[in-house]
Parts: structure tokens; C-alpha cells; sequence
């Protein structure tokens, strides 16, 4: 049986980075959704975030077959390799951490596809089709904010510590990725104001920095991960690596 190699990392110059970038994104998140598995607060939560997760994955193996093979690069590069966003590597914490993560990057990922949709770029197919689904995934993560947010004194104290916790990784969702037309600085102001409407509705309190800039965590994109990162990574690559080459 012979190993695959592992493949090498791409560098922000090159033309697969934007792919695989954005692929990264959908994959990590997915597997942290697929998490809730058996976890779920009630059974129509269970189906709703694998349903989500589902999405996901299948945004995934579509964004990284444009970088090379989906499989390979999921299963077989190294942590450093990976260019997905800091926020979506986040531990799912409780429900309400998970709802907070969930509403910050279906926003982002919203309206950034829905910018790519209304191009001609090679991604405007893949967010033509995937725009409705994000949209899905935006209501049911600010649903749940109204809900936990307008609730009891115990589920608007866990909502307001999850949007306060991942507030800092916000930031890097607007830095610019190399190879993807896109405003970046418009949408950085669609989502504040998005997001800060769904908070205040919910009778949170938005956090300090968004008109500042003050957001300064998170280098995902270059390849810089938080510790939680290595773990999860090491959970969801092990079947792969422990059978290299193997098939069904």
C-alpha cells in the first residue's frame, strides 16, 4: 500500500489559494458542527446542525476540488497548511457559544457570496448555488440569538458570553484574500450592521471595536492556529492516516 504524499502548502500568491481558503472555512465548521452529534440541547436542533454541517461539507469538497484532490488536502496536510479563519476553528463551547460562532460566519459568508454570485468570477456558480443555503444558515443561527438573547436570565448571560468570547476573530474575516474580488470594506459594514441589529434585538450588548477596527486576533488565513486547532484536526484526520491509501 502505498502513503500519499502530503501536499505541500499553498502560498497566498497562487492562483488555488482563494479556493482553498474559503474550502477551509466550510470544512473546519462542518466538522465542529458534526460534533453536536448525540449532543444536540433537543432532537430537531440534531438534525438542523448536521443538516448545516452537511452543507458545508458539500461547499467544501467542491471549493477544494478547484485547489487540487479534496481528499488529500483534507486529510493529509499539516496544520500549517490550512487556511481557514480563526472563528471557525473555535471550540463549540455551549449551545449558545456555538449559536454565537454560527451567526458571526453565516452573516460573512451571506454576503460575500451573494457579492460573488452577482459577478462573473469562477466562483460565481458555486455561490449561485450555495447563497440559499447560507441564508438558511443565517436565520437559524439569529433565531436562536433572539431566542437565548430575549430568554431566561441563565440563557441571556451564556448568549452574551458567547458573542463577547468570539468577538475578537471577527476581524479577520475582512482582511482581504489574495485572488478574490470582493469589497471588502463594504462588506465588513453590512455585517456590523447585520449583526449588531440581530444582538440589540436580542437585547444584548454589542461589543466594543467594530467602528474602531479594534479587532486584531486571528492569521488563519496564513496558516496560524489556536491550540484547539492541532486537536481537532489530529480527530478528524486519524481514520485517513491510520489507512493511507486505502479505499472502499
Amino acid at each position: 500500500m502505498t502513503t500519499p504524499a502530503t501536499p505541500s502548502p499553498v502560498s497566498p500568491d497562487a492562483p488555488a489559494f482563494p479556493a482553498l481558503a474559503l474550502g477551509d472555512d466550510a470544512l473546519v465548521l462542518s466538522h465542529r458542527l458534526g460534533e453536536w452529534a448525540g449532543h444536540a440541547p433537543v432532537l430537531e436542533e440534531e438534525v438542523a446542525l448536521a443538516n448545516i454541517a452537511l452543507d458545508l461539507l458539500g461547499q467544501a469538497r467542491l471549493l477544494l476540488s478547484m485547489a487540487g484532490d479534496e481528499d488529500e488536502l483534507a486529510y493529509l496536510r499539516e496544520e500549517r497548511s490550512f487556511r481557514n479563519l480563526q472563528l471557525v476553528e473555535q471550540p463549540n463551547g455551549d449551545f449558545a457559544h456555538t449559536i454565537a460562532r454560527q451567526l458571526y460566519f453565516s452573516t460573512y459568508q451571506t454576503l460575500l457570496y451573494a457579492e460573488l454570485a452577482s459577478g462573473d468570477g469562477e466562483f460565481a456558480p458555486l455561490a449561485a448555488k450555495a447563497v440559499k443555503e447560507v441564508a438558511y444558515h443565517q436565520d437559524h443561527a439569529e433565531q436562536w440569538t433572539l431566542r437565548l438573547g430575549d430568554g431566561t436570565d441563565e440563557s441571556h448571560a451564556r448568549m452574551q458570553t458567547g458573542i463577547d468570547a468570539l468577538w475578537r476573530f471577527t476581524g479577520e474575516m475582512f482582511k482581504p484574500v489574495p485572488g478574490l474580488d470582493a469589497d471588502w470594506q463594504a462588506l465588513r459594514q453590512s455585517w456590523t450592521a447585520s449583526v449588531t441589529a440581530v444582538i440589540e434585538r436580542a437585547t444584548l450588548t454589542v461589543p466594543e471595536g467594530p467602528q474602531t477596527g479594534a479587532w486584531t486576533a486571528g492569521a488563519g488565513r496564513e496558516g496560524l492556529h489556536t491550540e484547539s486547532f492541532g486537536r481537532m484536526l489530529a480527530e478528524m484526520q486519524h481514520l485517513h492516516r491510520s489507512h493511507p491509501g486505502a479505499s472502499w
